[in-house]
């Protein structure tokens, strides 16, 4: 099989309990089975990477199916490999330390220079070339090896029989490439240096299998030393000694995320919260939980394409539970309502009722019987058989799993419609359209943020320039006060007497100049101080409006794109597989186990808060989950708050009515369980 980043990759097998009547996802090539169509997209996206390689080749950078289609080229070139060579190949690999391209070059000379029994060759005799057979080799010495012949005619019947040396023989190319003897090392091993043939292989050809003891010794990681040895390096064991302690320091940090199973407690971790047990009780049973949600999922999704107003997974629940023999309204319109798309669709359905010229208007009276047809239509074996029971007018009687699986059946059927597929398109497409215009707004607002950004940056700079030319002019100053001070005594004294003349005659003027050009300029400070201010105050609410602008259009354009529903996908897993569901219309979080057979949910906000806070993000899965969660933190716990605070006041007013004086006879109140009695749906068409 293909090696995934140079790994081998398990495939999935079949799951055991497989139904002849699901319906799943198979992988073309690798036969592999999904449920989830998530999953099954994940995992074909992994085999379209350009990160497999071919077992057989060792090529890389192949998707799955051009590794899948490598290797079978390279076994069938195996095959043709010659099977009078497979025994020595075989035990020259066998426990060999050489790398393979070293491996090969080796095991290819070492034949070229043997020549095994019943090898067809040409020989020298007389100074000619005559065709032979090798029928025994004759080892007399280690470097030169003789060959005891029979020399053929060209109807290949023995003439002669002799013995010669391997330099008489013309040695022949190897009937296979050195591309063919990998391939074939690869097919033949369980891995490489030192090299181990499969059991299978060893056994067949009498190799064998007990690793040599030059072999152990070097893959030892502790291996004693010789006693002389040991004395030459005792002083400098005894010098190393107090670093013995010492951590490795070719030991690399753990890159995180990795998987779930492979994370372990560390120093570093945070403080875990206790996870929180999900809560088991369901009305119905526990193996009918995950269909009874994705029909409710389904009816309240599509519920304005389907014309049935929504319902609560709670009502739903207790209306399937609900073994009155009355027709329950709720269970009625969810039956007719998909019944309805089925004839709208003028397929199979709408031509079966026209044969038994039924009237195209479903009732509360005649519903069973449009059920019946469809019943019938399907040839559901296992449904079949309640067709009785449902005409009689015992639809309630049904067991719970029975009701559940027509549910489904019908949900099935509607899904595979034309219009379904239709309205799905449509929505798919109006989806993209909403998210990229979302993406289109996010670049252009981040494109005002970066200007926003330099302007302010070019501002600042501008800012210091003139700063800093101000300091300079300030210090030119001080430095023409400084050089007058140190003129001569007479020309300051001159100066002063011709300044004190025209100083007596203006400062009267200057004193009342001054005064006014001092109130002007208080004024005009305060004036300006006065629109600096609100003109601050005024860009900082325009911002503060543009931001609150943004965020209203981006939960609008998410708002739109959750009403185009398509499917819902769950929010993620923990370590140990279980899948966690939030759906729409439902304050819960629902858990499903790994092996799809028990449920559970957390219905608070503490509980959320301590799932949250249970996650561990070294892991893979826990670390998306978690990721999720925070998301969507705020719509859950609202949904979970508001959910507590209705339960709450229910209560309370329940505590209330029974502390009433029984003198005083209230109106009795209605069971919240009972709320599915009063549906109605508005949606119906007339």
């Amino acid at each position: 099989m293909p090696l995934y980043r140079r790994k081998p990759f398990p495939i999935l097998e079949k799951p055991d309990d497989l139904k002849p009547e699901e319906l799943v996802f198979q992988v073309r090539f690798t036969k592999e089975i999904f449920r989830d169509y998530r999953e099954y997209l994940k995992r074909i996206n992994l085999y379209r990477q350009r990160v497999w390689t071919c077992k057989s080749t060792g090529k890389s950078n192949l998707t799955y199916e051009e590794a899948l289609v490598s290797e079978k080229q390279a076994n069938e070139k195996v095959q043709q490999f010659p099977k009078e060579l497979m025994e020595p190949v075989l035990r020259d690999v066998q426990f060999s330390m050489l790398p393979l391209k070293e491996l090969v070059i080796t095991i290819s000379a070492k034949l070229q220079e043997r020549l095994l029994e019943g090898t067809e060759i040409y020989g020298r005799k007389n100074n000619r070339i005559y065709p032979c057979k090798i029928v025994k080799v004759i080892e007399e010495e280690v470097e030169k090896t003789q060959y005891h012949v029979a020399w053929l005619d060209k109807d290949k019947k023995v003439t002669e029989n002799a013995v010669v040396s391997g330099e008489d023989l013309i040695k022949k190319k190897l009937p296979f490439s050195r591309d063919v003897l990998k391939s074939f090392i690869r097919e033949s091993t369980v891995r490489s240096v030192p090299w181990v043939l499969h059991d299978k292989l060893a056994v067949k050809y009498g190799i064998s299998t007990n690793l040599p003891e030059e072999l152990i010794i070097k893959l030892s990681p502790k291996r004693k030393l010789p006693k002389k040895d040991k004395e030459e390096n005792n002083g400098e064991h005894k010098r190393k000694k107090p670093n013995d302690d010492a951590k490795p320091e070719n030991i690399e940090p753990i890159k995180y995320p990795i998987d779930d199973l492979l994370v372990k407690p560390a120093a570093d971790d945070p403080v875990f919260t206790p996870r929180p047990q999900p809560n088991p009780e369901f009305n119905v049973p526990m193996e009918c939980v995950g269909d009874l949600l994705m029909v409710w999922d389904f009816c309240s999704s599509y519920s304005k394409f389907l014309n049935l107003s929504p319902f609560s997974l709670d009502d739903f629940e207790n209306a399937i539970c609900h073994k009155d023999n009355s027709n329950i309204l709720l269970i009625v319109e969810s039956h007719s309502a998909l019944l309805r798309l089925l004839i709208k669709d003028d397929g199979d359905y709408f031509i079966a009722l026209q044969k038994k010229k039924r009237k195209l208007k479903i009732s509360l009276v005649t519903w069973t019987d449009y059920l019946c047809d469809f019943l019938e239509l399907i040839s559901n074996d296992e449904l079949s058989t309640h067709i009785p029971t449902i005409k009689r007018g015992h639809y309630s009687l049904l067991d719970i799993q029975a009701k559940i699986n027509i549910f489904i059946e019908l949900v099935a059927q509607v899904m595979a419609t034309d219009v379904m597929r239709e309205k799905l398109d449509e929505y798919i497409e109006e989806r993209h359209e909403l998210a990229s215009k979302k993406r289109g707004e996010a670049i252009e607002e981040n494109k005002k943020r970066r200007e926003k950004k330099e302007l302010a940056k070019a501002a600042l700079n501008a800012k210091e320039h003139n700063d800093s030319v101000g300091n300079n002019s300030n210090d030119q100053n001080g430095n023409v006060a400084k050089k007058l001070e140190k003129t001569s005594p007479t020309l300051k004294k001159h100066i002063s007497e011709n300044s004190g003349k025209k100083q007596e005659k203006t400062s009267e003027k200057d004193v009342k100049k001054s005064k006014v050009d001092t109130d002007s300029t208080t004024a005009s400070i305060k004036v300006s101080n006065g629109k600096g201010s609100k003109k601050s105050t005024d860009v900082e609410k325009k911002e503060t409006n543009d931001i609150a602008n943004i965020e209203q259009r981006k939960e609008f354009l998410d708002r739109e794109i959750e009403k185009r529903y398509i499917r819902t996908n769950p929010l993620g897993k923990d370590r140990d597989y279980n899948r966690y569901w939030f759906f729409r219309k439902e304050s819960r979080i629902f858990v499903e186990s790994c092996d799809h057979k028990q449920w559970g949910y957390y219905a608070t906000k503490t509980q959320l808060e301590s799932l949250m806070g249970s996650l561990n993000e070294k892991g893979e899965r826990e670390r998306a989950l978690k990721k999720q969660l925070e998301k969507r933190y705020k719509k859950i716990s609202s949904e979970m708050q508001k959910k507590s605070k209705e339960a709450h006041m229910i209560q309370m007013e329940e505590e209330a009515a029974l502390r009433r004086s029984t003198r005083v006879r209230a109106a009795p109140r209605d069971n919240p369980a009972r709320a599915f009695l009063k549906y109605v749906n508005k949606l119906k068409e007339d």
